[in-house]
């Protein structure tokens, strides 16, 4: 059956997946929000198809994306990771990721949970948008931006207020879906996972 999506699913079988199945989903485990700040911030400057095809890399390098074994890594770790073609072998990437599994930590001791703590910016419930075409879509946004600079302030790197915006339409805080998107509606109607 062929179905309307945003445009930017079209061209890759991974990509098509991660919009039908995952985009704009509800996520609420810290796990899945520490994989998808080390996607969006390895994706910076590079398209998402690239890191979506390195995906499975990333999860056999950063050890599933547990950010606890991940801020355990060490300089030797690094240097194996620049060695590895599965993943994006950029040095302040891999770096920054392990940095970011630390302050990832420490939020996440304090506020029970990262996901608690990044939730209450849209107080637990995902924005919803009703965007007609692809043209409409902010790039960021004043949320995306606050956000952007409390991170930052706690000590993450490469969270920028544009990968923090894709990391909001990725874990659901925000459905981007197009109205004419099939995937608009049935990702309105899920629970928030509160």
């Amino acid at each position: 059956m062929d179905r309307t999506r945003c445009d930017w699913a079209a061209g890759s079988e991974p990509g098509l997946r991660y919009h039908d199945e995952e985009w704009g989903v509800p996520r609420r485990d810290d796990r899945g929000q520490f994989e998808f700040l080390t996607l969006e911030a390895a994706q910076a400057g590079l398209s998402w198809n690239t890191i979506l095809n390195k995906r499975e890399g990333y999860r056999r390098s950063f050890a599933g994306f547990d950010p606890g074994q991940v801020a355990r890594f060490t300089r030797q770790d690094v240097e194996r990771l620049l060695q590895d073609r599965a993943i994006v072998r950029n040095r302040k990437k891999i770096e920054s990721a392990i940095h970011n599994a630390r302050v990832f930590l420490d939020i996440a001791a304090r506020h029970g949970s990262f996901s608690a703590w990044l939730w209450r910016f849209v107080e637990g419930r995902p924005i919803q948008n009703a965007w007609k075409n692809m043209r409409e879509l902010p790039a960021a946004t004043p949320l995306s931006e606050a956000i952007s600079r409390e991170m930052k302030k706690l000590g993450f790197k490469f969270m920028g207020a544009t990968i923090v915006y894709a990391h909001m339409q990725a874990t659901g805080m925000v459905n981007d879906h197009l109205i004419s998107c099939f995937r608009h509606e049935q990702v309105r109607a899920l629970p928030h996972g509160e």
